[in-house]
Formats: C-alpha cells, sequence, structure tokens
C-alpha cells in the first residue's frame, strides 16, 4: 500500500519514523521543455514499511525529510545521476550516501546497464510493467496506474541491496562502490559547465582543429544559454546546426538565412552568436586538446594494446569493460602522459601499473 504525502505535518511524521536504516528512493521528473530537471514526484519507503508517494509541488522544500536525505542512513537508489540532479534542483539538497543497485550490480558481474525492472527480474522473480515510463508525472491527481508504477519503484530496492550487498562484501568490493558513490556525489554538486564539451561531440571526428575549435565555442555558448534560460539544449540550437557552423564559417547572409530556416535558432540573439561564430580564434583556443578519430599508426598500436590490457583485466574479474575503463580515458592517458583523475581508486589499484608500462 503507497500513502500519498502532500501536507508538511505528514512529512514530519515520516520523518519521525526514519532511523539510521537505508532508505529506498526514486523521483519522478520532467525535463522535456526544460533544462533542469522538474522535480515532480518522491518515493520513499523504509525497510518493513508501506511507500510513501511525497508530492513536490505541494511540498516545494524537502523540510522535516532533509536530515535523513542527507544523513548518514544509505539511500538506495537505482541509476541515481539524474536524480540526484533532481533533488538539487527541486528541493536545493544533495542526497547523500548512495548505493546505486544499477552499479553495484554491474560490479558483481551482472552485466553493464540493467534497467530496475530488469534487474527485479533477474535477483527477484518478479515482473514489473513499464506502462507508465512516459507519463506525465506533473498532472495532479495521478491515476492509480501512475501511483502503482511509482511505488513499484522503491518497493523492491531493499531486498536488491541485501542480495547485491551480500554479493559486493563476499567479492571484496563494497567500496569500490563507496568511491563511485562519493564520485557522483561530488559530480552532483559541481555543477560546473565541461569546458571541452566537443571531445564528446561525434561530430567534432570528422573536423580538422579550426573547426573543433568554432565547435567548442558553440557549444559552450549554447550551454551558457540554455542553463540561463532553463531550455533544452536543441531548443537554443540544434546538432545539426552547430555542425554546420562549425564545419566553415559562412557570410553574414548565409548565417541569417540558416537561422531563420531552423525554427528552434536564438533569432533574438543571432548577433551574439554570429560573434561568437566569427571572432579570430585565439592562442588559447588552438592549444584545446581535440577529438580524434583515428591516431597515427603508433598511437593506434599503443591504444590497441591498452584496451587489451582492460579486457584482459576486465574478463579476469568479470566487469564490463566500459565500468573498469572507457575509451575516452584511455585516448587521455595516451595523449597526456598523465593519469586520468577518473581512473583514481579501485580502478588504479588494478590498472595503472599495466597501462603505464605501455606508454612509449
Amino acid at each position: 500500500m503507497s500513502h500519498w504525502v502532500s501536507q508538511p505535518r505528514q512529512l514530519e511524521a515520516l520523518a519521525e519514523r526514519l532511523d539510521t536504516a537505508p532508505i529506498a528512493l526514486d523521483t519522478e521528473f520532467i525535463r522535456e521543455r526544460t533544462y533542469y530537471p522538474r522535480l515532480a514526484l518522491v518515493q520513499l519507503r523504509a525497510p518493513n514499511d508501506d511507500e510513501h508517494l511525497i508530492d513536490p509541488l505541494a511540498l516545494p522544500e524537502a523540510g522535516a525529510l532533509a536530515p535523513a536525505l542527507q544523513g548518514t542512513a544509505i539511500k538506495i537508489m537505482h541509476s541515481p545521476s539524474e536524480d540526484m540532479q533532481a533533488f538539487l534542483c527541486g528541493w536545493n539538497l544533495v542526497v547523500e550516501p548512495v548505493f546505486d543497485t544499477q552499479l553495484a550490480a554491474a560490479m558483481v558481474g551482472l552485466g553493464a546497464g540493467l534497467s530496475y525492472q530488469a534487474l527485479v527480474e533477474k535477483l527477484l522473480g518478479i515482473h514489473l510493467e513499464k506502462g507508465e515510463t512516459r507519463s506525465d508525472w506533473l498532472q495532479r491527481p495521478l491515476t492509480e496506474s501512475q501511483r502503482h508504477y511509482a511505488a513499484e519503484d522503491v518497493r523492491h530496492l531493499h531486498a536488491l541491496h541485501e542480495i547485491l550487498d551480500r554479493r559486493l562484501t563476499d567479492l571484496g568490493r563494497r567500496d569500490w562502490l563507496t568511491q563511485d558513490g562519493a564520485r557522483l556525489i561530488a559530480a552532483t554538486r559541481d555543477d560546473a559547465i565541461d569546458p571541452n564539451p566537443h571531445l564528446t561531440a561525434r561530430s567534432a571526428q570528422r573536423m580538422e582543429r579550426d573547426a573543433q575549435i568554432r565547435l567548442r565555442r558553440l557549444l559552450l555558448w549554447r550551454e551558457a544559454i540554455a542553463r540561463n534560460r532553463d531550455k533544452p539544449r536543441s531548443w537554443i540550437l540544434d546538432n545539426e546546426v552547430v555542425a554546420l557552423l562549425a564545419h566553415r564559417i559562412p557570410d553574414r547572409t548565409a548565417f541569417d538565412t540558416l537561422i531563420d530556416s531552423n525554427p528552434r535558432s536564438p533569432r533574438r540573439m543571432r548577433d551574439e552568436l554570429w560573434e561568437t561564430l566569427s571572432s579570430p580564434l585565439t592562442e588559447e583556443e588552438h592549444a584545446i586538446p581535440l577529438a580524434s578519430a583515428a591516431p597515427d599508426p603508433t598511437q593506434r598500436k599503443i591504444l590497441k594494446a591498452m584496451q587489451a590490457c582492460v579486457a584482459e583485466h576486465a574478463a579476469a574479474l568479470d566487469l564490463p569493460e566500459g565500468l573498469l575503463c572507457a575509451r575516452r580515458h584511455l585516448e587521455t592517458l595516451l595523449s597526456t602522459r598523465r593519469w586520468p583523475e577518473a581512473l583514481e581508486g579501485w580502478r588504479a589499484d588494478i590498472l595503472q601499473q599495466d597501462l603505464m608500462r605501455l606508454l612509449p
């Protein structure tokens, strides 16, 4: 049975029942028309209790619940990175500490990126429906189907936690999850703009240096505007237009034509966008790291050896290769000869000695 919580006194009563035991936690949020997620529902369950559906539209602050969400009790969540952002934007708090059941499943050899439904079925033998995945969670009142779906999202988290925590402990990997959880919390607090967003853009790999510099400029400009206006990035400037503008600077007439032909382009900011695009490239910009689709033959051979090293360790540990070390981190290591911060901790214990030995 689930309980609807929409009054401060109900929230206070719920908070009084919470202690240091793990808390199952989830959210529903909407961000189709905004940059920042809009917190629409909070689902919470304590051990041996019913599910509580908390209405953040009626309760715009965590209030009495804040100490529990930020206290020592473990918060059991599934793939919580976006939920963490929703809590930060909606209730202005960072939830911690976190036990990520999706990550824990990968660390114990169950596979990468398992959905909550898949994990519940694999470990508990319970089949969950997915019917309300794209539901409008801002509508009030919620339908019975929505409430049932939302309650299910926390109903089984304690059972998953018990199994996964035991397996992590048996494998000696409990600290791995703690380290990655702390990294997630730090990333949630640090909302800084990525200084090199072009490195993760597929179009950058086919661009020359000057085009990548312009791409970086446009992506940084778009990011700042999207955050300021709280609008999706694609509503400011879609990826296709960004790539077209970065490849080759059109003259002002062609630029205006391109902007006018795109219904989501920022027409009222065209002068600022034109200045951003067309101003001379600086020495500092020429020193930025570049995305590369095809490293030179020597580096390609080294990168292949590094990937083989990661694959060997991942197979021995029954881990997804991407969880142990992503290709982009190997490329960073190869280009900078410095150990990437993203690979500090347990990953360095496994990989650092062997990978550093492969560098020329």
